[in-house]
């Protein structure tokens, strides 16, 4: 089994700049990590929070919250989509089941 390539990116979270080692896409690291500078700077410009390091923590808790919503969402829609299949299967003739 072969490991994956392991790619270098560049980023910028409130303007400190770091360096990230995975084996994710860059663009797909950058892009993330635009979302989490986002996210932080609107921390920021609530205005209850001046350092940063604060404004990434209660941004990562934002997007964590946002995930464990799409999370519980997407169980929600997959339940229905269960319930329904289980309906119209019910409706089929034996040989279609």
């Amino acid at each position: 089994m072969t490991t994956p390539p392991k790619h270098s990116v560049k980023i910028s979270i409130l303007n400190e700049e770091f360096t990230i080692r995975s084996d994710t896409l860059p663009e797909h690291t950058r892009v993330v990590a635009e979302y989490l500078d986002g996210v932080a700077r609107q921390v920021m410009s609530g205005g209850n929070v001046v350092e940063s390091n604060r404004a990434v923590i209660l941004a990562a808790l934002r997007i964590t919250a946002e995930l464990f919503e799409e999370r519980q969402a997407g169980g929600a829609i997959s339940g229905s989509m269960k319930q329904l299949s289980d309906e119209v299967r019910r409706l089929l003739p034996p040989a279609k089941r």
